[in-house]
């Protein structure tokens, strides 16, 4: 749908709670090796005492009083979530939606584990394409990643996992009347669904959540797809040509060259270097102008939120002048990748 583009996206924020949990401390503690400590790429973590869908409340009416809009114009409220969010059975995007303030907007849930804030953007972007009466769209995602369910230093290879939520703001684009921070140029999506089993192993199907083994084990599901299919190497070779694909995409639909100039910086999703290494840094060498940007040290992996992250920081990033670029590549288990494309603008003075 090519005359969607661009969309205003007029705000971005993350909220992340003062708790935090060093690499340094899990190291002296044993949850962790001082080997395993290497590559992480982070020194500590935000750890929450809120529930998950609080955090995404609290980055959205960041975003709101930034953009300096209210809620009640709000038309979608798309919320984007890995872990469990405090009751079994429940609508997390209504509780956001009641709490903003947006209480006639649709509330939409997404999951695809670390690609849902991803996937919640490109489901806002189509509602506002397709519907006039939608004014504007709100996406957030949260995820708290506590015990007992879960342990955000041994759930999983080469991830540790953050706390905190994100927000988005987007409208349609209208250059008289727009508050954007950046132009959202274009949003691609690439899946290799045959690797959903990466995550389901030779576990069988369950009836009730936490059954194998009472918390989140991705190690062990992982560990049986690599015996099962003989190492990692076809999945690597596989999701470097999928990020190659995504990426050369949303240049595409957004009418940019990979080594244009003005790429300010790429952004990655917040991983460990190994991770990145296998499907994502040696796609870009050569390939895309701009530099790198890891922004994990202080984060982890925010499990559904690092695209949303990456946005926020971008949006407040000094150095991203009007007419640059930046883009986001994301991806999550099932496998999907995504990659967003982004043009900074100069916002008028007088809003």
């Amino acid at each position: 749908m090519k005359g969607k583009w661009p969309i205003a996206l007029e705000a971005a924020a993350i909220w992340t709670p003062e708790g935090r949990e060093t690499v340094a401390a899990m190291v002296a503690a044993g949850r962790i090796t001082a080997e395993e400590s290497e590559g992480l790429g982070l020194t500590a973590v935000p750890v929450a005492d809120v529930p998950a869908p609080d955090m995404a409340v609290r980055a959205a009416e960041r975003a709101l009083e930034a953009a300096g809009r209210g809620a009640r114009d709000i038309g979608l409220v798309a919320h984007g979530w890995l872990y469990h969010q405090g009751h079994d059975f429940w609508s997390p995007a209504h509780y956001i939606a009641d709490r903003i303030g947006a209480r006639t907007a649709f509330p939409v849930g997404v999951q695809q584990l670390s690609n849902a804030g991803a996937a919640a953007i490109g489901i806002a972007v189509d509602k506002l394409a397709a519907d006039p009466r939608l004014t504007a769209a709100l996406v957030t995602t949260a995820d708290r990643f506590c015990p007992p369910g879960f342990d955000r230093w041994a759930a999983d290879y080469g991830v540790v996992y953050g706390d905190a939520g994100t927000a988005v703001l987007l409208r349609r684009y209208d250059p008289a009347r727009s508050r954007a921070t950046l132009l959202l140029r274009s949003l691609t999506f690439v899946t290799a669904a045959e690797y959903e089993s990466m995550y389901r192993g030779r576990d069988a199907f369950s009836p009730a959540p936490l059954w194998h083994g009472g918390r989140v084990d991705v190690r062990r599901p992982k560990k049986a797809y690599l015996e099962m299919h003989g190492g990692i190497a076809q999945f690597s070779e596989s999701a470097r040509e999928c990020v190659r694909s995504v990426l050369l995409q949303a240049l595409a639909e957004a009418g940019v060259e990979p080594q244009d100039p003005r790429i300010r910086c790429v952004a990655l999703p917040r991983l460990s270097d190994g991770v990145l290494e296998m499907m994502y840094l040696p796609v870009l060498d050569g390939l895309v102008s701009g530099g790198v940007l890891r922004e994990r040290e202080n984060s982890g992996h925010l499990g559904a939120g690092d695209m949303l992250a990456n946005l926020a920081h971008i949006s407040s990033n000094s150095e991203l002048h009007p007419g640059d670029f930046a883009v986001v590549i994301g991806g999550g288990g099932g496998f999907t990748w995504s990659c967003a494309v982004v043009e900074a603008v100069q916002s008028p003075a007088s809003f």
